[in-house]
């Protein structure tokens, strides 16, 4: 951690490089120039996600102290008006949160840290990000501090103390208008396939944001992201995945990707041998481009999927 202070307590200017400047502006750099990395590192267990392979199964958080810092030194910023966009790390609920066996011997080779639940010696407790958050709305010249990265909402749920508080905190504070989940799928075969927790964890999780909501008087709404055309998922479990959209969530998503083998990842490792490889069993694995594209078509309409 302290590291990771010294890190991003270096002389940042939040602009573009001078050797890319003679090209234009860049847009995504507005989206975040004003962001703050609060931590490092995920415990996800995804099986198609390759961020455990480049900042590892280890999260590492940095001081509240250096947060602190970090944010009041943006006001001195002469572009800043207030506006914090994003607290947060690859999972923006992670911060602070790290099991103790896995510091002292390294992660375990025999279970995932969240799936197919989360492990009972993981302490998940969202009471130093709360706290770390009240600071920051509390300090002069910042008008709001919103959490944009997406969050684990199985973890919320295990945090029987401090879970739905965190919820009320950011439908009243944190939230400028959606919070991003990332449930991939609904049906179970895929998400266990995936890594990801059950549909049913995702009901618990709404019914929650939903008493935050009432509490708060905001009127908030959730933005789901989906996986098309996973290691394991055909054409029957992508519509079933659709009608679930349309008749419980009641929306059309948007944001939706085609599954891509990146590196290192068990999901490539189904894409390329067509099995599951903690059971041996076959898998079906749709390749063509056609036969992804229509596995998208499920949730995007095809004049909106391209």
């Amino acid at each position: 951690p302290r590291e990771l202070d010294r890190v991003y307590a270096l002389p940042f200017t939040r602009e573009l490089h001078p050797v890319h400047r003679p090209a234009g502006p860049v847009r995504a750099l507005e989206t975040i120039r004003f962001s703050i990395t609060s931590h490092r590192g995920c415990y996800g267990g995804c099986r198609f996600c390759a961020i455990a392979v480049h900042q590892g199964r280890t999260v590492v958080s940095r001081s509240e102290a250096s947060l602190v810092r970090e944010a009041a030194a943006l006001r001195l910023h002469p572009r800043f008006r207030g506006v914090i966009s994003d607290v947060g790390g690859a999972t923006a609920n992670m911060y602070a949160v790290e099991c103790p066996r896995k510091k002292r011997k390294g992660a375990c080779l025999d279970r995932g840290c969240l799936f197919p639940e989360p492990c009972p010696a993981l302490p998940v407790d969202h009471a130093p990000q709360r706290r770390l958050l009240a600071r920051l709305r509390s300090l002069a010249g910042v008008r709001h501090v919103f959490v944009a990265s997406g969050l684990r909402h199985d973890m919320v749920l295990a945090d029987e103390r401090h879970g739905q508080g965190y919820l009320n905190d950011l439908a009243a504070h944190h939230v400028s208008g959606q919070l991003k989940l990332a449930p991939e799928h609904t049906e179970a075969q895929v998400l266990a396939l995936m890594g990801k927790p059950a549909i049913e964890r995702l009901e618990e999780f709404r019914r929650m944001f939903r008493h935050a909501c009432r509490k708060t008087g905001r009127r908030l709404f959730l933005t789901y992201y989906f996986i098309a055309a996973h290691p394991g998922c055909d054409i029957a479990a992508m519509q079933a995945c659709g009608r679930y959209c349309r008749q419980r969530l009641r929306l059309a998503p948007e944001q939706v990707q085609i599954f891509t083998p990146t590196p290192s990842t068990f999901s490539t490792l189904m894409y390329f041998s067509a099995r599951d490889p903690f059971s041996g069993k076959p898998l079906f694995v749709e390749t063509t481009v056609a036969g992804r594209q229509r596995q998208k078509a499920c949730l995007v309409p095809e004049r909106r999927a391209r």
